[in-house]
């Protein structure tokens, strides 16, 4: 059975899976990153995971994987291959397309984790049909992928979509970019549980507690909460208006609150929209299996576009 593997690398762990030419999830497998035993270390590991998918492949399939997709967090040059930065993982520079064509000898693509799930969410997930899309995860930052036409857009610099770092309070919070009042610090996940831990004095409340609380009518937990959703419409506007989605999709931790999100983010949007056409907002659908659906579908583009006879550490995602 042909099929691909699919990597997607977190700060602390790593979620695998064979995928197959469907699509579906063959195999899945879980390991953690050992970042604390050093960047190179990291980098080891996820040759090593690679290869044991492998040999999984080939006990199991009668044959070896035909290509591989690997998301990675931080800073990433899709072009060359290259995983130039990530804080939490400690590297810089890390050619790791050619070092995983190296280790399994077939064609790697390498994305960036946040463009990479919005591939998935927009080719199979909430967005699939739509011909413009972003996708915006809301977890301990704010990132976005913009979706045009099946593909997701990198940027002339691989620095599209960072949404989280458009300025919507003037003047306002320190944010480690070097700005000030940045989206990501006002409607992320972390940002909204820490204000809301300061608001009912428990420091181990985060933002699942608070809308909990927004749901049973706390007055503070629907201040807390509303100052993140206006913040977050502002942000969202301006992307809007920059780029015309046809569908906004959201995702992340705070998503999973459902309807206490969506319904007064909808209504946030709507009032501050004028000439602009209002996209559907909707949910993201495949939770966090994204990053791996994406990677199977960045590999299974290069088994569509690859010459057979090109050496697969010269494949350009």
């Amino acid at each position: 059975m042909r099929h691909v593997i699919a990597l997607d690398v977190g700060g602390t762990g790593m979620k695998a899976a064979l995928v197959g030419d469907d699509g579906e999830l063959l195999h899945r497998a879980r390991r953690a990153t050992g970042r604390e035993r050093g960047p190179d270390a990291v980098v080891e590991t996820i040759l090593d995971f690679a290869a044991e998918l492998r040999a999984y492949g080939v006990e199991t399939y009668g044959e070896p994987a035909a290509a591989a997709g690997i998301a990675v967090p931080g800073i990433v040059d899709d072009e060359h291959g290259i995983a130039v930065y990530a804080a939490n993982l400690g590297w810089r520079d890390v050619p790791l397309r050619a070092l995983l064509a190296e280790r399994l000898g077939v064609p790697v693509a390498l994305g960036h984790d946040v463009r990479t799930g919005g591939l998935a969410e927009g080719r199979i997930g909430a967005g699939k049909g739509a011909d413009r899309f972003l996708f915006v995860p809301l977890g301990t930052g704010i990132a976005g992928a913009i979706g045009v036409d099946g593909r997701v857009e990198a940027g002339a610099h691989g620095f599209a979509g960072e949404i989280g770092h458009i300025v919507v309070r003037p003047g306002g919070t320190p944010c480690p970019c070097g700005q000030h009042g940045c989206l990501e610090r006002y409607a992320s996940a972390s940002a909204v549980s820490e204000a809301w831990a300061a608001a009912c004095g428990d420091p181990e409340a985060d933002a699942a507690d608070c809308a909990k609380a927004v749901a049973s009518g706390d007055p503070n937990a629907v201040r807390v909460w509303q100052e993140a959703v206006d913040a977050l419409a502002d942000g969202l506007v301006t992307a809007l208006t920059l780029l015309d989605p046809r569908t906004l999709i959201i995702g992340g931790g705070l998503a999973e609150a459902g309807e206490v999100l969506f319904q007064p983010l909808r209504d946030a949007v709507r009032r501050r929209v004028t000439f602009q056409k209002l996209p559907s907002i909707v949910p993201a659908a495949l939770g966090d299996t994204a990053g791996c659906l994406g990677a199977g579908l960045l590999a299974r583009d290069l088994l569509d576009s690859t010459d057979p006879t090109t050496d697969p550490s010269e494949v350009t995602a």
